[in-house]
């Protein structure tokens, strides 16, 4: 993936903070691990496809390198 962050992060004890903010960080952390999986998930999918068609045009083929995408402005 990417390189690893090398600020020093900050140590929380969970048993020192507040219920209610122990739930929160809970929370926030919880979601932010799903976001990722989905992610992960995601990308996966996208490398395993032998073609990616996207409003019927094909943006990715195995045997093709993907440059990227572009979009007409249509009104």
């Amino acid at each position: 993936m990417g390189a690893k962050n090398k600020k020093k992060r900050k140590t929380v004890d969970l048993l020192e903070m507040p219920d209610p903010e122990r739930y929160r960080l809970i929370k926030e952390v919880k979601e932010q691990l799903q976001q990722k999986v989905a992610e992960a998930k995601l990308w996966q999918s996208l490398i395993n496809a032998e073609s990616l068609t996207v409003n019927g045009n094909i943006v990715y083929r195995g045997t093709e390198q993907l440059n990227g995408l572009h979009f007409n402005n249509k009104v």
